[in-house]
């Protein structure tokens, strides 16, 4: 029985566009979600009261009115917990209930639990907190004022970036503000913890960690991890925003029902939720860079400041993973790339899609398009000059780039594909007709590295059962968060094994099936779960091999498993047979399957290593057009080429691409987080707070997988698919400030993101629009100004 799948090989699940495995129940509305299961008699349900400030000494909390109201079973405060007052991943900074000081404006102080969800909330309205209010930091600036971080500064360097810059024939440098962005998951947050007999605690939580829910619940209770389970069927989206944030809300229902021994749930607010949880970092961007006169880099200095929040959570990987993409998909000669967590006190934020790689391939677009508006180039040519070419080219953290000409080979095919240059000319001369309406258009790539960098994540567990019937039970340590991993995986076993894929049983994460699993996360769910299935669906395969080969006098390599079959020689039985056979014979039909990533070794402090097995990459070019005097904007047509190695699921992978896409788009245009001086978070609802709808996505909307085999032995030869995608919407920004920029081709365009309407105009007011209409500018042609 062979073990390698000959690259000719026809696969009857893996490569086939196969559905969503919940897709019919989701539109049926069918899918149980933790809020969907069913509540024991005696449940009671749990409210969160929240601080009035954002920063200062809690000096009253009086909850007399609270515990009087009519249905309240109980108050719980941090004088109430157990174990330890910490819900923090790492760094122990982050309390389950504030105890003296209130780090910011809506920070859990205490949690009602009532006979019913109404009734919970309106008793906690009637609490009286005092804070003696400090004076808050609430953006990056005044952050970097106080000086105040969450970690330390970090920093590469590779060579001498000041003197490069100082000596290059051009130079540039500029300010970039990014955003940061809700995760607005359709499943709000949500826990529902039922006690057991001897301090045994289940936690259906929707959470993308249930091994860190796990240990944090047993942390705050003060049990060991084997009193807690945690179980999650499936998410209504994660995005990132349920790898750390779903653990309080999960540690205050278990503290609830450990408090009343009954079955209590928490489910949050729309509003208290993006009030109460993290969000993408928002990033200041200093940047200055020398280049040649064909716009190559020759010395770049990045300097990042990320708004941290008022805890560390995520923050020290994030930020690490920015700089990791701060190259994209270029070569720096010599750099500087220096990180600062900036404390601030708003919520903490925290993982979020692309985890800092979106804001570290922001930052180095917008310098690649300041290169090419000081020469008068077209932005392409500048990118294309400075991708990784040698095989020897080196990144920042010392990464070899191996695959350098996968890049360069997608970008050259969706550079025709999507007529690139012939659009630019008539973009051009568009613009030298049109006074109010102004368009732009941009191809930007993406290389996003695949691993977690914090190596030891990089490991996954699996457990296959085949019963005597020749169906099979697969769990495994990942999380289904709409993503399709959950069908990708039972794709595998069904592969595997031969069987049809209704045979595979899909069931629910839970820790006590499967123990130590990492986050799915990273955009890593398939590359480490797929292998650990497959792992332990060999193990079986080979005991049944031998089995077979054993009863029938055959030789293993004349057993074959498929069409619901087991070929043995020139005889076939069917698998569900075998099963049974083997069963009689006292063969051990499960495995437990475990995998853990290869190459990868990482030097923090030498800043050195490999931290990822491979790169994903992508390329997009988008053209939009912008009314000069409201800052409107439409995009008018997208084209995508995207790189997903052999893909296990052409249909699943492309709906990532297109959603992957159009929330990056979110991100850099509609989705604003404003808060008050106070730290309020004001935009904490649908009504005020934009995300894309149906309208937003682009009419001409074109995608296609870019045609190559993952060089590294992943499952299948594929390519994670998660967060490479949200980085393609990076060409809707660049071709906003392409459009803008056509009103002066002679000028920089000072667009920060997202490019609302408001920051259109803004960056349009940078302009004399009155002169540069008068000049007859249009844009960018192929070959310099129009």
């Amino acid at each position: 029985m062979s073990s390698v799948e000959p690259a000719t090989r026809v696969l009857r699940h893996v490569r086939q566009a196969t559905p969503h495995d919940s897709a019919f129940k989701h539109v049926q509305g069918a899918a149980d979600y933790v809020d969907d299961i069913r509540e024991p008699e005696g449940t009671l349900h749990v409210a969160i009261g929240g601080s009035p400030a954002a920063r200062g000494r809690l000096v009253r909390l009086d909850l007399d009115k609270v515990r009087a109201f009519p249905g309240v079973r109980a108050v719980l405060t941090a004088k109430d917990i157990p174990g330890k007052n910490d819900i923090s991943p790492a760094h122990a900074d982050e309390p389950v209930f504030a105890a003296d000081h209130v780090m910011f404006h809506g920070e859990p102080v205490f949690a009602v639990i009532a006979t019913t969800r109404d009734i919970a909330r309106r008793a906690a309205l009637l609490a009286v907190i005092e804070i003696e209010r400090e004076e808050p930091n609430v953006t990056v600036d005044e952050g970097l004022a106080s000086g105040e971080t969450v970690l330390p500064d970090y920093e590469f360097v590779g060579g001498d970036a000041k003197t490069a810059i100082a000596r290059s024939p051009h130079r540039q440098s500029g300010v970039l503000r990014i955003g940061g962005q809700e995760h607005f998951y359709l499943e709000g947050q949500v826990a529902f913890a039922v006690p057991g007999e001897d301090n045994d605690m289940l936690v259906h939580s929707s959470t993308q960690h249930p091994s860190e829910v796990q240990h944090i619940v047993a942390r705050v209770l003060g049990v060991a991890d084997s009193f807690v389970t945690c179980q999650v069927r499936r998410m209504g989206g994660g995005f990132g925003g349920k790898e750390t944030q779903a653990t309080q809300w999960a540690v205050i229902a278990a503290l609830a029902a450990r408090a009343t021994g009954h079955a209590c749930k928490l489910r949050l607010d729309r509003d208290d939720d993006m009030m109460m949880t993290g969000k993408r970092h928002d990033f200041r961007v200093d940047w200055s860079v020398g280049f040649d006169g064909r716009g190559r880099i020759e010395g770049v200095d990045l300097a990042l400041a990320a708004r941290c929040g008022c805890s560390a959570d995520l923050s020290i990987g994030v930020v690490d993973r920015a700089m990791f993409h701060s190259d994209n998909a270029y070569f720096l000669p010599e750099f500087r790339i220096h990180s600062t967590r900036v404390k601030t006190n708003t919520v903490s934020n925290t993982a979020f899609r692309g985890f800092g790689g979106p804001q570290g391939v922001l930052s180095i677009e917008r310098v690649v398009d300041a290169i090419a508006w000081h020469l008068g180039l077209d932005p392409l040519d500048v990118r294309k000059a400075n991708l990784y070419r040698s095989g020897g080219d080196v990144t920042p953290y010392g990464q070899t780039v191996e695959d350098h000409e996968v890049i360069h080979r997608l970008i050259e095919q969706l550079e025709r594909t999507s007529d690139y240059r012939r659009r630019r000319k008539e973009i051009g001369k568009f613009n030298a007709s049109s006074p109010i309406l102004k368009r732009g258009i941009a191809l930007t790539p993406v290389k996003f590295g695949i691993s977690f960098t914090l190596t030891h994540l990089n490991q996954a567990g699996a457990l296959v059962h085949v019963y005597q019937d020749g169906s099979v039970h697969l769990n495994h340590g990942g999380t289904e968060m709409g993503q399709g991993l959950f069908q990708k995986v039972a794709q595998v076993a069904a592969e595997e094994f031969g069987i049809a894929l209704d045979r595979v049983r899909i069931t629910a994460t839970s820790t006590d099936k499967v123990p130590n699993t990492s986050a799915t996360a990273a955009s890593a769910g398939t590359d480490l779960n797929g292998m650990a299935v497959q792992i332990a669906c060999r193990e079986i395969k080979a005991r049944l091999a031998q089995f077979a080969a054993s009863t029938w006098s055959v030789s293993e390599d004349l057993i074959e498993f498929r069409d619901d079959q087991v070929f043995i020689g020139n005889e076939s039985v069917p698998f569900a047979e075998l099963a049974k056979r083997a069963y009689g014979a006292r063969i051990h039909l499960s495995a437990a399957g475990f995998y853990k990533t290869p190459k990868l070794h990482w030097d923090r402090a030498k800043a050195k290593g490999r931290p990822f097995l491979y790169f994903a990459h992508g390329a997009a070019c988008s053209e939009v057009t912008i009314d000069v005097t409201t800052g409107e904007m439409r995009i008018e047509r997208v084209d995508i080429l995207h790189d997903v190695g052999r893909s296990l699921n052409p249909a699943i992978d492309i709906g990532q691409i297109e959603g992957g896409f159009v929330q990056g788009m979110g991100w850099l245009t509609t989705e604003e987080l404003v808060y008050d001086e106070d730290g309020r978070l004001l935009t904490h609802a649908p009504s005020t707070y934009k995300i894309p709808v149906a309208s937003d996505v682009p009419e001409d909307f074109r995608v296609a997988l870019f045609a190559n085999e993952n060089q590294e032995a992943t499952i299948y030869r594929s390519k994670a698919v998660g967060e490479p995608p949200l980085m393609l919407a990076t060409s809707v920004f660049a071709a906003i400030a392409d459009a803008v920029h056509s009103l002066d081709p002679g000028q920089g365009v000072a667009l920060d993101a997202p490019a609302t309407p408001e920051s259109i105009l803004k960056a349009v007011g940078t302009f004399d629009a009155a002169a540069a209409l008068a000049k007859g500018h249009g844009g960018v042609g192929e070959n310099g100004p129009v």
